[in-house]
């Protein structure tokens, strides 16, 4: 009886919270799902593409569930956060809007991509960041609330920066209404996650009984959009999918490298590094795929797509290797404000 309760402790000694553990598991399992249902979706949209080409212009409304399911997981001390390290979450911001809009350019620029692939490639560095960042940043030991901090403001101030950079990068490509994708940004993006933050502000009981399945909903709505969108370009996806493929592994290596080092360099600590490496190398694909398909072609939304994939598993990965890798310095004297992200976050 004595042994039952006593505190149950992990191999090197330290206390084990169970509450903690499980959300561990769940957050693992919903890495390890997704990216399987992605590349399982996106099989299902090339074999079928008639089935699926038809839903394009339901591909914003699909965004919109997917940014609402994200203000639901969203509390006051996430927005604290920005306030409590101003310069923490600003450094996360600026790398992330100037490494991955400009890595795109660059290898669009080196690999000669057609003009709608380099659009594509473009777009997908100039998206706000990729919501799954927060579960990897957890899974990486690294600092959680800068990464939901960074993730959220990044998000809101999207409707201005994405479509100014794709402007001033993609506008030798192709022509590029900026105007326009700043409404659809704010209709896809901004409305829906401050109607998911007011909702979870006023309806905390309704929304606390579906926040355990909001991981799964938000899983198969960014699967069905990976599926419209290569259904959309399945014609042209041999010749063009394994140089899109390298761009996508290009564009989000460096961008996973270079947010590490942006940390390193702007001497942030070990645990805000790991954080700002899957802040700047993840990106909100969705939003990317659904802004190429409504403004460009779907052939523009392919990097989009095969980005949605890889940056999970390749965030996963990342991810395994940190956790085993101790700390290179002591963190912050902070409390963390969020032990863990909702791993419902899955663009």
């Amino acid at each position: 009886m004595l042994e039952a309760t006593k505190t149950q402790k992990s191999p090197d000694g330290t206390p084990v919270n169970p509450a903690l553990e499980a959300e561990s598991r769940i957050a693992r399992i919903a890495v390890t799902v997704f990216p399987i249902l992605v590349a399982v979706a996106g099989v299902v949209g090339f074999l079928l593409p008639g089935a699926f080409k038809p839903l394009g212009p339901a591909v914003p409304y699909l965004l919109g569930i997917i940014m609402f399911c994200m203000g639901l997981t969203l509390t006051p001390p996430d927005f604290a956060a920005v306030a409590k390290r101003p310069w923490a979450v600003a450094l996360g911001i600026v790398a992330h809007y100037i490494i991955m809009p400009g890595a795109g350019w660059l290898i669009a620029g080196a690999l000669n991509l057609e003009p709608e692939l380099a659009v594509g490639v473009i777009l997908v560095g100039c998206a706000p960041s990729g919501t799954a960042s927060n579960v990897m940043a957890f899974l990486a030991k690294g600092d959680v609330a800068l990464s939901v901090a960074v993730a959220s403001v990044s998000t809101l101030i999207a409707p201005i920066v994405t479509p100014l950079l794709v402007l001033f990068l993609a506008g030798s490509y192709l022509q590029i209404d900026a105007g326009g994708m700043v409404l659809d940004i704010v209709k896809t993006v901004l409305l829906p996650v401050v109607a998911g933050l007011l909702a979870r502000l006023f309806l905390k009981k309704l929304v606390a009984k579906v926040l355990p399945a909001l991981p799964w909903a938000s899983a198969v709505v960014i699967s069905l959009i990976v599926a419209i969108v290569v259904a959309g370009s399945a014609s042209k996806i041999v010749a063009a999918g394994a140089i899109v493929f390298l761009a996508v592994v290009l564009h989000n290596g460096f961008g996973l490298g270079l947010g590490y080092l942006a940390g390193k360099l702007g001497r942030l600590d070990d645990k805000a590094r790991r954080a700002l490496a899957f802040e700047v190398g993840m990106q909100n694909s969705g939003l990317a795929a659904t802004l190429a398909t409504a403004h460009f072609s779907p052939l523009a939304a392919l990097p989009s797509a095969v980005f949605s994939l890889w940056h999970n598993i390749s965030g996963a990965i990342v991810a395994a290797w940190l956790a085993r890798r101790p700390l290179q310095d002591a963190p912050l004297q902070e409390k963390p404000l969020r032990e863990m992200p909702l791993p419902d976050k899955t663009s």
